[in-house]
């Protein structure tokens, strides 16, 4: 296993992070995603510690906190080994305040938290999505709190537009709070949005980034082409995330035979796309069954080659929409000058 910095916190966690989404199934919802109880939910994180894997991440949302309960116990013997993340911000009640990220809800949240998880700290502490009924200002006063109490090491976020995570940081930079380190966001061969904006982001101001879904919920694992899939999968159940479906054929039809040349799964070469990118801090992998997890774990040896890399790039990149197309004209350089 190898490993890689969160930013600039000096902390290195593994190139693969192991995703807890289904572990527990209290839900309609969660017990599509996962269904595993606590003797299956132990198998699969011990298999990722003996794999070198030292990154778990989870959310008090998931399985209305059954996942962070169900984790506590995994780890049990561990936890000083391990960089341990969750989230804050999903209904956790029926309460008009079980909700959100206000300064009420983080407070009740992260001590909710950190006793399922049967630990006194949070090494990171993300926002789940934005909320706009809270001024951000009052959010991450509340997560500047934690850290200087010492319930959270390091804050991060998730699924903020671009716009939305840059005056974050110029909020905690103006008010000299704890700044967000990372975001953990939607990143796959299918679902390249990420590109257009929050990835020039993540470099200009030197943050990490957290891959979700990197196999578009399973579109990516190689059991599904234009003819149909696996009945069984979680996608026939929870189509999510969204999938332009004909533009991902397109993707499959490259995926496989690459995969094929270098004897490896499907699922491996789209994880090994993401791992060759370096704003790339970890790749969330999430399993049902160890063989699922075990074909995951041995994609940081695959290694993809400059063609295999262009093929994939070209069938999967995205249209320039405007203001990009404005620079690609080049008007104001001159001849043989690069691009800046």
């Amino acid at each position: 296993m190898k490993f890689r910095p969160l930013a600039d916190t000096g902390v290195f966690v593994s190139e693969l992070c192991l995703g807890t989404m289904t572990f527990g199934g209290s839900g309609q919802i969660w017990e599509m995603i996962g269904g595993l109880d606590q003797t299956a939910a132990d198998a699969i994180v011990h298999r990722a510690l003996e794999a070198g894997i030292n990154f778990l991440d989870t959310a008090d949302v998931y399985s209305a906190g059954e996942s962070e309960t169900m984790v506590g116990k995994a780890i049990a013997g561990h936890r000083h080994e391990l960089v341990l993340a969750t989230k804050v911000r999903g209904r956790m009640g029926p309460g008009a305040n079980q909700v959100g990220l206000s300064r009420l809800h983080i407070i009740q949240s992260v001590e909710a938290s950190l006793k399922r998880l049967n630990t006194d700290y949070i090494d990171l502490y993300q926002i789940h999505r934005s909320d706009v009924l809270t001024n951000i200002e009052d959010t991450l006063r509340a997560l500047d709190d934690l850290v200087r109490a010492g319930k959270v090491r390091y804050i991060g976020s998730s699924n903020l537009p671009a716009w939305q995570l840059m005056k974050a940081l110029a909020v905690s930079r103006e008010q000299r709070l704890e700044h967000f380190k990372c975001t953990q966001s939607y990143y796959s061969l299918v679902g390249r949005d990420l590109e257009r904006e929050t990835i020039p982001l993540l470099r200009d101001q030197k943050l990490g980034l957290l891959v979700w879904s990197p196999l578009a919920g399973g579109f990516l694992s190689g059991k599904f082409t234009r003819t149909g899939g696996d009945e069984s999968a979680r996608r026939t159940k929870f189509d999510f995330p969204p999938v332009n479906k004909e533009k991902g054929f397109d993707v499959l039809d490259v995926l496989i035979p690459i995969a094929a040349v270098h004897g490896v799964s499907v699922a491996q070469v789209a994880l090994a796309w993401i791992l060759s990118n370096d704003v790339v801090t970890s790749v969330i992998i999430g399993a049902k069954q160890l063989a699922q997890l075990d074909d995951n774990l041995k994609a940081i040896d695959v290694t993809l080659t400059p063609d295999d890399l262009k093929a994939l790039d070209a069938v999967s990149k995205l249209a320039v929409e405007y203001p990009e197309w404005m620079d690609v004209l080049g008007s104001d350089r001159r001849p043989g000058e690069r691009r800046y």
